[in-house]
């Protein structure tokens, strides 16, 4: 064929990053539903409380049930992605996402909401790891994927900056069923985008590791429920001590099955490698830090402060409003010098946030909380991206939904474990100021923690 007639599947062929940018919008997109989702459920559950009458552990629920659901099949949904290609999973999960979210939006009563939700977040258990084995494959080369992490975790900040305003415009102007409706559209585009849009990756034909996967699923919902449960009942409850307890247990036999397995579900050989094992622990630790100080922010400006909803969000905007700038350039760096540097800069940005972030009191002048929350949503936007190349980097090609399944569970896991610590810290006796100023302390060491991991386990990529 002449030069001057070459298709357009040989060029993508040739040079896959040329035909990638619509693909990158599509992956996007389905990430953009699940972070947005996150961020603007939380602004409406008084209203869904008073409609469909559900009391304070009803509603823990309507957060809980996704929360669970999400973290618990995470790992199940990388391993989908290898078996089955990443690009049927994530549409397979585009479509359960927005048929759950429409079931969420029409829910007559608060067991079926909370029923919908756990199959919401199945859907995004399947949308997340396949997005990121998709993302791959559009970006074979290290400059191209590491500007490529650059925009997706640009994109979740714009989901996360948009959430709550969206969130508290969506329940004044409406109804708290539109914080679910609003994914719909989201959902259809991508979809009809995604026919023609995203590649066709590798099925890898691997035998079913079944006994794996069942118990990482059974662990992971044990771990969450048991730290969701210490956040409500407190940490010395026999419930929550029983529900580690069992946790412990059903991870020991994965870890153990996973041993005696031929074909793995999770190659325990790759925590052997520093950076997958440090990015996967800077993705737990950063989370810890950033969802748990963000939870209780938003009830030290509800409770303490008396804003309302959408006050709160948009108090809370200068926290998200540098999320996109420093994801673009946390994408920039890594095509340049690798994942270090960016780590390593926005751990100690975002712990120095954290510590001004502190300082905060029931009568503190809110400009005085401008910088110190900018410093940490920039902190961990610098970061995160980063983070997640690095694990992605260090697993071998034919393993790449297994690794995103591995961050995104350590992730959710820390969330998990930071709103159920740091809540648990500002209900507590001494009173909630000084639970606020505990529990942010300790998301800033947990920042520098991280840091201290980047330091010794990330290194420069060789040439």
């Amino acid at each position: 064929m002449p030069l001057t007639q070459t298709s357009p599947r040989r060029l993508e062929k040739e040079h896959p990053e040329q035909g990638g940018y619509l693909a990158l919008v599509v992956i996007c997109l389905g990430y953009f539903l699940v972070i947005l989702d996150v961020m603007v459920v939380n602004v409406a559950l008084p209203s869904i409380g008073r409609e469909l009458h559900g009391g304070v552990a009803g509603l823990q629920w309507v957060v809980d049930a996704y929360t669970l659901s999400f973290a618990g099949l995470l790992l199940a949904g990388g391993a989908l992605a290898e078996r089955l290609g990443g690009r049927l999973v994530f549409l397979a999960g585009l479509v359960t996402f927005a048929l759950a979210s429409a079931a969420c939006g029409l829910a007559p009563s608060m067991p079926v909401l909370v029923g919908a939700r756990l199959v919401q977040g199945a859907g995004a258990a399947l949308l997340v790891p396949a997005s990121l084995v998709l993302l791959q494959a559009a970006y074979p080369t290290r400059e191209g994927r590491s500007r490529a992490f650059g925009i997706w975790g640009a994109i979740a900040g714009i989901g996360a900056a948009s959430g709550p305003i969206v969130g508290g415009l969506l329940v004044t102007a409406w109804s708290w069923r539109g914080v679910f409706f609003i994914n719909l559209p989201f959902a259809l585009a991508a979809l009809v985008l995604a026919g023609r849009a995203v590649p066709v990756t590798p099925r890898r034909s691997r035998a079913l590791d079944l006994p794996g996967q069942l118990l990482a699923v059974a662990g992971l919902a044990l771990l969450t429920a048991a730290l969701v449960e210490a956040g409500r009942l407190g940490w010395g409850a026999s419930d929550v001590l029983g529900g580690f307890a069992v946790a412990a247990v059903t991870l020991i036999a994965f870890v153990a099955a996973e041993r005696r397995s031929t074909d793995p579900m999770l190659p325990l050989s790759l925590f052997g490698q520093p950076e997958f094992r440090s990015g996967a622990a800077v993705g737990l630790l950063i989370n810890f830090g950033l969802y748990g100080q963000l939870f209780v922010l938003s009830l030290y400006f509800q409770d303490l402060r008396g804003y309302s909803a959408l006050g709160t969000g948009l108090a809370l905007l200068p926290e998200a409003a540098l999320l996109i700038v420093a994801s673009a350039l946390s994408g920039r760096i890594m095509a340049r010098t690798g994942p270090r540097r960016p780590m390593l800069a926005g751990l100690l940005i975002g712990g120095a946030g954290l510590l001004g972030v502190a300082t905060a009191g029931p009568h503190t002048l809110y400009l005085l909380l401008v910088a110190p929350m900018a410093a940490t949503g920039f902190g961990m936007a610098l970061t995160m991206p980063a983070a997640t190349a690095a694990v992605m980097e260090a697993a071998p090609p034919d393993r790449g939904g297994i690794a995103s399944g591995v961050i995104n569970a350590a992730r959710q896991a820390g969330s998990v474990l930071g709103v159920a610590l740091l809540g648990t810290l500002v209900s507590a006796r001494t009173g909630f100021t000084s639970g606020l100023h505990i529990g942010i302390a300790v998301a800033a060491a947990a920042f520098f923690l991280a840091a201290a991991l980047a330091w010794s386990g990330v290194h420069r990529p060789r040439s």
